[in-house]
């Protein structure tokens, strides 16, 4: 169906290339996360100090391009195009949403239908959504190995999630404003993964990330 990656690119509204990361990512509107929307204004939790709602990700452009990929995600042929792009760019590592998450169970399946598609690509999801993933496999649903779902924590300072991660085997992460804990390697190197691939690795059961 796509024969360039500037077609594609225009069917889900491009990929993003966030400056920590080293790979492409896809992001969508945090202002649109189910969860979010909620929890931003509860002191104290992630939301509540959401990167994705100030800086760069303010500004009307990026706006605008995440408004377009969010749109794009109920496009019949997403996934085609996502896998598309990650083949013809040859990736080995992506991140899902840098900014934003899960809309709902149909899009989890979106990106497993990527993932499918795309063996030789480890992708990983963050997201606070068990819900959408318990859905999924409740439905007969299988995981991908090559993408690793992280079921992030929802406070600062507070513990990762337990119950269903641990029950369904899912790597976590948590923030930390105490640095003996945090074991994100970024903030030791001016804010990028570099070499580190711990958040894509699901032997490393919890990633901490230090307090923004």
């Amino acid at each position: 169906m796509f024969k360039t990656i500037k077609e594609a690119n225009k069917y889900v509204g491009g990929l993003s290339e966030p400056s920590k990361m080293p790979c492409p990512s896809y992001s969508i509107p945090a202002k649109e996360c189910p969860l979010g929307k909620i929890m931003r204004n509860v002191k104290g939790s992630a939301c509540s100090a959401c990167y994705a709602l100030k800086g760069r990700y303010s500004f009307k452009g990026v706006q605008n391009a995440l408004y377009r990929r969010y749109a794009s995600l109920k496009m019949p042929l997403w996934a085609e195009a996502m896998a598309f792009l990650v083949t013809k760019k040859g990736l080995d590592f992506f991140r899902w949403h840098d900014s934003g998450d899960l809309a709902g169970v149909w899009h989890f399946e979106k990106i497993v239908e990527v993932a499918k598609r795309c063996p030789n690509c480890t992708f990983w999801l963050p997201t606070r959504q068990s819900n959408f993933i318990k859905e999924f496999l409740d439905a007969g649903g299988i995981v991908p190995e090559n993408l690793t779902v992280r079921l992030s924590g929802t406070m600062i300072d507070g513990p990762a999630p337990t119950g269903f991660a641990k029950s369904n085997g899912f790597p976590v992460s948590s923030i930390s404003s105490d640095i003996s804990r945090v074991n994100c390697e970024a903030f030791k190197q001016g804010g990028k993964c570099l070499d580190c691939r711990k958040c894509w690795d699901k032997n490393v059961h919890e990633v901490v990330y230090k307090k923004h």
